[in-house]
């Protein structure tokens, strides 16, 4: 019955993330034409992490409780509607909306998957089954920006919005139809609330450290995915397609590594992997506004993500080892609330820097946020880890 919930799961998510790929390279050019400025940009994109971030740790701890099927289902159904409503829109506001309603559905199904692996997965394979994850969740982000340029360049706007539609709904009947109608429950006693479970959570550092970690890791991806085609197209007059082969490179490389590296987190010190990990990306980020042709941004884009291949399995390995102390459920929903966290608190600031400074200063700044946040992580990760040890 495990390997039947492994490929359904990661297929799901495969495909619902090519849908949300191709979208990639159309969304930011498509708020400019309504209007948008850099600050509305980072709105639009804040939507979605909003709403998100704030249903993603409730649905995790009630999947905990009530099973994660239907959550699962659910979530990518909306992303199915949500695909459709976008070629509705005939303003800002409407972006934002939509964005809100997308970011609804994303609660439902990365905690979810997430929870499902780690439930699944034996204690020394946690950082294989994580890595596994992200191979389907990065293979379909590097292939659905390929496919949307292509569907810009070739087919106009909307028919990227209608596969995305599609793709989804795909996914989410694969689900219903294959996953058992009862997954495994995480068993709490009765009277630990779910606040209390999240209070648990935050007052250990080691949560906290990952949770940091999650959310720098976040925040790089306003300017790298919002703002780069922007940069690419005025500066360098990219076309759909070279725009969504950069975006690709770095998701593609990511997906590439992802085995090896979930494999050694499972042998090595996962602490040490997500800061060398992170410390990489921080290098490729930095360097982006420097890049002055195509070839260099996709060295740079496969850099960054040969850096997220090495820290996101030790990250979510973590994470799933503190699954089995507060519910896979709760903790992926809360870790998920990170990257949700991470994505509003970088569309807005950023959005505002590019405003203010330029599109370089946005890249330069959160290179840094990333660096320093990697630092204070490994030492709030490292110091639980020696207290636990000495006790």
């Amino acid at each position: 019955m495990h390997k039947y919930t492994l490929f359904t799961v990661l297929s799901a998510i495969f495909i619902a993330f090519v849908g949300m790929g191709i979208i990639v390279p159309i969304l930011p050019i498509y708020a400019t034409e309504l209007g948008a400025t850099g600050f509305a940009l980072g709105v639009i994109i804040a939507g979605f992490a909003l709403s998100g971030g704030l249903l993603q740790p409730f649905v995790g701890n009630l999947s905990d409780r009530h099973g994660k099927k239907g959550f699962l289902t659910a979530g990518l159904i909306i992303f199915g509607i949500t695909g459709y409503t976008y070629t509705m829109a005939s303003s800002v506001a409407h972006l934002v909306l939509i964005r809100i309603l997308h970011g609804a559905g994303s609660a439902m199904i990365v905690p979810m998957a997430m929870a499902y692996l780690s439930e699944i997965c034996a204690v020394n394979k946690i950082g294989k089954y994580m890595g596994m994850l992200n191979v389907s969740i990065f293979a379909g982000i590097g292939a659905g920006p390929i496919l949307g340029g292509f569907c810009l360049d070739l087919w106009g706007r909307d028919s990227a919005f209608y596969a995305m539609s599609l793709l989804s709904l795909l996914s989410a009947a694969l689900v219903a139809i294959v996953l058992p109608r009862r997954d495994g429950l995480t068993s709490l006693p009765k009277n630990d609330s779910m606040l209390s479970i999240f209070r648990r959570m935050l007052h250990s550092p080691r949560v906290i450290g990952i949770l940091l970690s999650r959310m720098a890791t976040m925040i790089i991806m306003v300017p790298t995915f919002a703002f780069l085609p922007i940069l690419m197209k005025n500066f360098i007059t990219a076309s759909g397609i070279e725009i969504g082969m950069v975006i690709a490179s770095r998701t593609i490389v990511n997906a590439l590594f992802q085995m090896p590296f979930g494999h050694l987190a499972d042998r090595w010190d996962k602490n040490r992997l997500l800061f060398f990990g992170n410390t990489i990306i921080s290098i490729g980020i930095l360097s982006v506004p420097f890049a002055g042709s195509f070839t260099m941004l996709l060295l740079l884009f496969g850099l960054i993500g040969f850096g997220e291949a090495i820290s996101w399995p030790a990250m979510g390995g973590l994470a799933a080892e503190e699954g089995r102390i507060y519910g896979q459920g709760s903790m992926m929903g809360v870790f998920n609330t990170a990257v949700s966290t991470g994505l509003f608190m970088g569309a807005m600031g950023v959005g505002a820097l590019v405003d203010l400074l330029s599109i370089a200063w946005a890249f330069y700044i959160v290179a840094l946020i990333l660096f320093l946040s990697a630092i204070a992580s490994a030492i709030m990760i490292r110091s639980e880890g020696k207290e636990t040890n000495a006790v």
